[in-house]
C-alpha cells in the first residue's frame, strides 16, 4: 500500500492500493483527476466536492475516512446508504480509519419557502425527520419555516409533529428523537417578494447559527409563479456570507420550451447553475436508482441492453384517483406536462444513456442529454389524450374531471396520454420507446417494462400457439408500489407431457429486504445538502426534455384536439391500445 498526503493547505489524504480504483471526497468545488502508474498497475484518484459525507471508497471493498481539516466540514456519523457509498465487509473493518475533525466549526440553516402548504407538511419535514432519525444530518442544523400565514415557533412544531413518523425497523427512542427535532424547527412569517422579510429571516438565521462556519439551504414549496421574486430575496438578502447556498426549485419548470428558458434566465440572474437544484422526486425512488446498478453491474444484462434484443420499452404510470380539488393547477398543465416531460422521460433518460465515463454527477447527466438531444420530436401522430368522466362503480358513483369544482366545464385538458417516442442512435434505432400514463385508472403503478425479441427459430413455437408474445421473455421494473424485479421466462410445466408456461423469476423488495426503503426526497435532501447533483436536473437537460414535447403541446391546444373519453377506473381509452398495435406491440401491463 502506499500512501499519498496532500499539502495541509488543501486537507486531504488519499490512499493508492494496487489494482484498485479509489473514490475520495472533499470540499473542493472543482474535479481534478489524478493518476500515477504504480508497476504494471493504473491507479487513479477522483476528487468530488460533497460536505458531509467524507470518505475514500476502494474497489475491494475497504472504506477510509479522510482527515477534516476544513473549517466548514461536519462528518456524518452514518454514511449515506447508495450507489456511491459501499459498506465494507465486517472483517474489513480494520481498513476503515476515522482521523477526527472540528465538528464545531459549521453549521446548516435548511429554510422550506412554503412551510404551510400541504408538500411541506407531508414530504418535507417528514424527509427532514427521517434524515435526523438515521443520524444524516450534520451535528448542527437548524430548520426553519417561512410562510406568508402568521404562526408561532409552538404553532409550527405543533403543525409538523403530526406529520411525523420513525422508521418500522427503528422505533427506539421515537418520542425522544421527535422532541429533539421539533427543538430545532423555528417559524418566521414574511412575504415572499419582500427583501425587508428575508432580511428579518437573515437576521434569526444568524442568531442561530451562533458565528458557525453557515451553510445554508432554501427549499421552494411554492407556485412557480413566485420562484423568481423569491429566489431574488433570498439571494439578495438571506445568502450565507461564508460557506455555500443552494436553492431547490420544484416542477413545473415552466409550461414549454420559451417559459421555461425565461424561468432559468430568471433564476440566473441570483444564482449559479450550481446553486440550482431542479427536483424531480421519481429519480430518487429505489427502483429508479437501482436501473444503472442492475444494467452496469450485472453482466447478464448489459449485453442485451440494445436495439439487437431489445423489443420495445414501456414506462407506464396510473393513478387510481382523479384531481380531486387540485384541478385548478392541474387544469392549467395536464397530464403530460405533469408526469410524462419530467418523470418518465428522466427515467427514460437514465435507462437509454450510455455508459458514463464514471458516476460523477457531471458524466451521469452529460450521458442523459445526449440520449435526448438524440430523440425525434414527439408527433401528433403518435399522441393519444384522454379524459376520465364520471362513472358508478359498485353503486358508488365516482365524478368525472369537469365535474370538480376546480376545473372549467369545457376544460380540454387530458387526464391520460400516451405517445409513443424513438432515439435516433446507434443503439436504440427503431426501438419504439411508449410512455403511458394517466389519472383515475384501474389501479396505482408505475413501472418499467422491457420486451425483448422473439427467439428466433423457437423450436418451441408450436407449443404457444400462433401468438409469438406469449413466449416473449419481459424484465419489469416495478418502482411502485410493492418495488420488484421481475423476468418472465418460459418454462417447463412437471409432467410427463411437454406443455410450458410463463413463470417468474421474482426479486421482491419487501420479502427480500427487512429494511423499509426511505422516501425518494429524503434521498434528494440528503444530495441536496451533501452538493451531490447526479439525481437533479440540469439546464441543457431542462432544454432538451422541453424541446422534444413542446411542438406537439402547441399543436393540441391551437387545434383544441378533444380528449378521447374513458370512465373513471377503467384501462384507459381505447385509443392507446391502437398506438401500440401500430408498433405491434401490445402494453404489458394489460396482458
Amino acid at each position: 500500500m502506499v500512501t499519498l498526503y496532500s499539502p495541509p493547505s488543501t486537507g486531504a489524504v488519499a490512499f493508492f492500493y494496487s489494482n484498485t480504483s479509489i473514490r475520495f471526497y472533499n470540499y473542493h468545488n472543482n474535479l481534478t483527476l489524478f493518476s500515477r502508474k504504480l508497476g504494471s498497475h493504473n491507479i487513479s484518484l477522483q476528487i468530488n466536492q460533497t460536505p458531509f459525507c467524507n470518505a475514500v471508497h476502494i474497489q475491494d471493498g475497504s472504506v477510509a475516512a479522510p482527515p477534516s481539516k476544513n473549517e466548514n466540514e461536519t462528518p456524518l456519523k452514518k454514511l449515506k446508504d447508495g450507489i456511491l457509498s459501499v459498506t465494507p465487509p465486517m472483517e474489513k473493518q480494520k481498513d476503515t480509519f476515522d482521523f477526527g475533525g472540528n465538528k464545531d466549526k459549521s453549521t446548516v440553516s435548511i429554510t422550506v419557502v412554503g412551510a404551510s402548504g400541504d408538500l411541506a407538511k407531508k414530504k418535507i419535514f417528514p424527509a427532514l425527520f427521517a434524515l435526523y432519525y438515521e443520524s444524516c444530518l450534520p451535528e448542527h442544523f437548524t430548520i426553519f419555516g417561512y410562510a406568508r400565514s402568521k404562526m408561532t415557533d409552538d404553532e409550527l412544531r405543533n403543525m409538523v409533529s403530526k406529520t411525523l413518523t420513525c422508521r418500522i425497523d427503528k422505533r427506539e427512542n421515537c418520542g425522544e428523537k421527535m422532541e429533539q427535532f421539533l427543538k430545532r424547527c423555528f417559524y418566521h412569517s414574511g412575504q415572499y417578494d419582500s427583501q425587508e422579510n428575508f432580511a428579518e429571516l437573515d437576521k434569526k438565521l444568524k442568531e442561530h447559527e451562533a458565528g458557525r462556519f453557515s451553510n445554508r439551504l432554501f427549499y421552494l414549496s411554492i407556485p412557480p409563479n413566485i420562484f423568481i421574486n423569491a429566489v431574488r430575496c433570498a439571494s439578495l438578502s438571506a445568502s450565507s456570507a461564508h460557506g455555500w447556498t443552494r436553492v431547490i426549485v420544484e416542477k413545473p419548470f415552466g409550461r414549454d420550451s420559451e417559459s421555461s428558458a425565461a424561468l432559468t434566465g430568471a433564476l440566473k440572474q441570483y444564482l449559479k447553475e450550481d446553486q440550482i437544484f431542479r427536483i424531480d422526486h421519481y429519480l430518487g425512488k429505489e427502483l429508479v436508482e437501482n436501473l444503472s446498478v442492475l444494467r452496469f453491474s450485472n453482466l447478464i444484462f448489459e449485453p442485451l441492453w440494445s436495439r439487437q434484443y431489445i423489443r420495445n420499452v414501456q414506462f407506464i404510470f396510473s393513478e387510481d384517483f382523479g384531481t380531486e380539488g387540485r384541478g385548478g393547477y392541474f387544469d392549467h398543465y395536464g397530464i403530460i406536462r405533469d408526469i410524462m416531460q419530467n418523470h418518465l422521460l428522466q427515467i427514460l433518460a437514465l435507462f437509454a444513456m450510455e455508459t458514463p465515463v464514471s458516476l460523477d454527477a457531471e458524466d451521469i447527466r452529460n450521458e442523459k442529454v445526449k440520449v435526448l438531444r438524440s430523440m425525434r420530436p414527439l408527433q401528433l401522430d403518435d399522441v393519444v389524450v384522454g379524459q376520465y368522466k364520471s362513472h358508478t362503480k359498485g353503486g358508488v358513483p365516482y365524478p368525472g374531471y369537469t365535474d370538480d369544482k376546480t376545473v372549467p366545464k369545457d376544460s380540454l385538458t387530458p387526464t391520460f396520454a400516451a405517445a409513443a417516442l424513438f432515439i435516433d442512435n446507434a443503439r436504440w434505432d427503431g426501438v419504439p420507446f411508449l410512455m403511458k400514463a394517466g389519472k383515475a385508472l384501474h389501479t396505482r403503478s408505475a413501472e418499467i417494462r422491457v420486451q425483448f425479441r422473439h427467439v428466433p427459430g423457437n423450436l418451441y413455437n408450436k407449443n404457444f400457439g400462433s401468438d409469438l408474445d406469449q413466449a416473449t421473455n419481459e424484465l419489469v421494473i416495478r418502482v411502485q408500489p410493492d418495488e420488484a424485479i421481475y423476468l418472465k421466462i418460459n418454462n417447463k410445466v412437471p409432467g410427463l407431457g411437454m406443455r410450458l408456461d410463463r413463470s417468474n423469476l421474482n426479486l421482491l423488495y419487501s420479502a427480500r429486504y427487512s429494511r423499509e426503503i426511505p422516501d425518494a426526497y429524503e434521498r434528494l435532501l440528503l444530495d441536496a445538502i451533501e452538493g451531490e447533483r447526479r439525481l437533479f436536473i440540469r439546464s441543457d437537460e431542462l432544454d432538451a426534455a422541453w424541446s422534444l414535447f413542446t411542438p406537439v403541446l402547441k399543436e393540441l391546444e391551437h387545434k383544441k384536439i378533444v380528449p378521447e373519453s374513458y370512465p373513471y377506473g377503467s384501462r384507459g381509452p381505447i385509443g392507446a391500445h391502437y398506438l401500440a398495435a401500430r408498433y405491434k406491440v401490445r402494453w404489458g401491463d394489460l396482458a
